[in-house]
């Protein structure tokens, strides 16, 4: 194997890691809800803003200025030191007396985290060409799939047997030690390395960047599509061991081993399959790529409402399968065509907006409307609130999701074009 693809297999190798550890830290909270609700006597509402808007609106936010200086500065060193904050921050999470000190701490994974995305995805794009770049996004998405499981494998183990706040030291502290190999073991690529462009060394700023992608109608849609898909997803994923424990009686540990080996194997083959099959459907024009993920949305859709409306607990689990495979087709996707459609200098901010956007409307949103929507259920369903409020959004969010998709692909050839010119 040339150097080179042993230096970009590597580089990537390590990026999945550390996005692994990525959503370890962020997506333990989940399985741990349950018991932070008991022991600080908080409702749904509060719960979602911690797992929502306490880490959403910092870490979208600060990915914007993160992502500038990413397309100034060096990438690898920006994400080792915001590798180290979040975890040392998650860290921190397990010394909370408090829901006001957890929330602090969150919002400090959040900002933590805020610089991880832009520049890893601006590096790919970087190491890999434009026939590779879905795929490759799709490799490193696989990194949520392996957090995800992680976390609720070892969560949903901790919290039932020694303590929630231990499962956040026990998560935490490793980052640290991963921070000292990436500063210490990747070289920071060369800009425009995968496609044989000059790096000119025009740095638009902020404004200048937005305006570009607003004025490209696919990039608009692929925004609201990706949103309202994670705007579904981040409330699953931070509800669905609430709905198991309040609807079934489910406990941590059996939640925890099922949504980690789900989440982590079918999710993984979502995100990396997305990635690829994305990537062959491109074969025959950018269009099919996108109209692909509206049908990959709308097949996961369609397994997604039957799960919060079984009372079977078997067909619950069996039925959740699906849309944790076809409901993660879109990531890879979105990512590559954001990268696509902008200059060499513009793609850590392109990232960041397209995070902004996603997790503002997803993470943001998200948690915070289910929670609130269950405690608005739970005067009339009482303990099945969640199961409706989990009913409500992937009936109602879902379907605009895919025709979003279906609506970008009629201008994604046209503004690609204009992007090369």
């Amino acid at each position: 194997m040339p150097n080179a693809d042993r230096v970009r297999r590597y580089t990537l190798g390590v990026l999945v890691v550390i996005y692994t550890f990525n959503f370890i830290d962020r997506q333990i909270l989940a399985i741990l809800l349950p018991a932070i609700k008991v022991e600080f006597g908080v409702g749904d509402t509060v719960l979602g803003f911690l797992a929502g808007p306490a880490f959403a609106l910092f870490y979208a936010t600060l990915g914007v200025p993160i992502a500038l200086l990413a397309d100034r500065w060096n990438r690898r060193n920006l994400i080792a030191i915001s590798l180290a904050l979040w975890s040392g921050m998650t860290a921190l999470s397990g010394m909370a007396t408090n829901i006001l000190q957890l929330s602090l701490a969150r919002i400090g994974v959040g900002v933590g985290e805020a610089g991880c995305s832009p520049p890893a995805h601006s590096m790919i794009a970087d190491l890999y060409p434009p026939e590779e770049r879905s795929a490759a996004m799709g490799i490193f998405s696989l990194g949520i799939s392996f957090g995800i499981m992680i976390a609720f494998l070892s969560g949903g183990w901790i919290v039932q047997n020694i303590g929630w706040r231990e499962a956040f030291f026990v998560v935490g502290i490793p980052g640290l030690l991963l921070a000292i190999l990436f500063r210490t073991t990747i070289q920071e690529p060369q800009r425009g390395l995968s496609e044989a462009r000059q790096d000119t060394g025009s740095r638009p700023g902020v404004l200048e960047v937005a305006a570009f992608l607003f004025r490209r109608p696919s990039f608009v849609w692929i925004s609201v599509g990706s949103g309202l898909a994670s705007f579904v997803g981040y409330s699953t994923t931070t509800f669905f061991p609430r709905y198991l424990v309040s609807s079934f009686g489910m406990q941590p540990v059996d939640i925890g081993l099922y949504l980690g080996l789900v989440l982590g194997i079918a999710g993984g083959i979502g995100f990396a399959g997305g990635g690829i099959i994305s990537d062959r459907l491109s074969r025959g024009g950018q269009k099919r790529a996108m109209l692909g993920v509206a049908a990959a949305l709308m097949f996961g859709w369609l397994f997604l409402v039957p799960v919060f409306l079984s009372d079977s607990l078997m067909v619950v689990l069996s039925l959740f399968v699906v849309p944790a495979i076809f409901s993660n087709f879109y990531l890879a996707t979105t990512f590559a065509q954001t990268q696509n459609l902008v200059g060499l200098r513009m793609r850590g901010m392109a990232s960041a907006i397209m995070l902004l956007i996603l997790n503002i409307i997803g993470l943001g949103l998200g948690p915070q409307v289910t929670g609130i929507l269950s405690d608005l259920l739970n005067p009339t369903f009482g303990a099945e609130s969640m199961r409706y409020a989990l009913f409500g959004v992937a009936a109602a969010v879902y379907p605009f999701a895919a025709l979003s998709y279906v609506l970008a692909s009629r201008s994604i050839e046209k503004d690609l074009a204009r992007a090369s010119a």
